[in-house]
């Protein structure tokens, strides 16, 4: 069993930058491929950016490219969201999850524990 608890929301202006955190409970992080979702209202749970288990490997919406940026610290047991340049659109609740394979998927479904999810307002 894994806990994620997600950390970093909040209010920010058109253009501005968050980063968000997510803490994992367990001895086997980097076991875990991780990734970043958002919902925004009345819309379907999307992909947002996903990282293998080493961190070696990273995959993103061309939504969030060039923008965001997804890391690991294995150590710390904690995955991070940087949001750079930020855009009305981006505005959802963040979710961290983990998937129980060092690959990660760009599929809601295929991942197995999730956080309890961020705001992030981007007011324009």
């Amino acid at each position: 069993q894994v806990q994620l608890v997600e950390s970093g929301g909040g209010l920010v202006q058109a253009g501005g930058s968050l980063k968000l955190s997510c803490a994992a409970s367990g001895r086997t992080f980097s076991s875990y491929a991780m990734g970043w979702f958002r919902q925004a209202p009345g819309k379907e749970r999307e992909f947002v950016a996903g990282i293998s288990g080493s961190g070696g490997s990273t995959y993103y919406a061309d939504s969030v490219k060039d923008r965001f940026t997804i890391s690991r610290d294995n150590v710390k047991n904690t995955v991070y969201l940087q949001m750079n340049s930020l855009k009305p659109e981006d505005t959802a609740v963040y979710y961290c999850a983990a998937r129980r394979t060092v690959v990660p998927g760009t599929t809601d479904r295929t991942y197995d524990y999730w956080g309890q999810g961020t705001q992030v307002t981007v007011s324009s």
